[in-house]
């Protein structure tokens, strides 16, 4: 695709091609989210997620191509796997934090926090299990 539309256009159209499927996919399995609701809220605020992400990255090649205007396939490949990184990151900070932030509680959840369902899992301790006075 870089021959074609360079690298600044073959980065978005590698990023926007998985956007929507990132955002289904760790709708589904990173944050257990299932159904219809919100979906369509969550896949708009994936698609700004999008456009930070794309504007990460396309900055990162801006920054590049503006110290090396005609930078080395190898440079050019190390300073998006970099800029992909960070944008990884950024992407999943603002799901947990912003996306998917209100979509965590199971049916039936007393309205604790899914943390205290995971420490609480994690320990041996069913959720919402009290502990036996000796």
């Amino acid at each position: 695709m870089r021959g074609t539309l360079g690298a600044a256009g073959a980065n978005a159209v590698a990023l926007a091609v998985t956007a929507v499927g990132n955002t289904g996919a760790n709708r589904l399995f990173t944050f257990g989210i299932r159904g219809r609701a919100g979906l369509l809220r969550h896949h708009l605020r994936g698609a700004l997620i999008f456009v930070l992400t794309l504007a990460l990255t396309n900055g990162a090649l801006l920054v590049l191509h503006g110290l090396d205007p005609q930078p080395s396939r190898a440079v050019e490949l190390a300073v998006l796997v970099a800029a992909n990184l960070t944008a990884t990151v950024t992407r999943y900070v603002a799901m947990r934090t912003w996306v998917f932030a209100h979509g965590r509680r199971a049916p039936g959840d007393s309205g604790r926090s899914w943390r205290s369902h995971e420490k609480s899992a994690l320990c041996g301790n069913p959720a919402g299990a009290r502990r036996r006075s000796l």
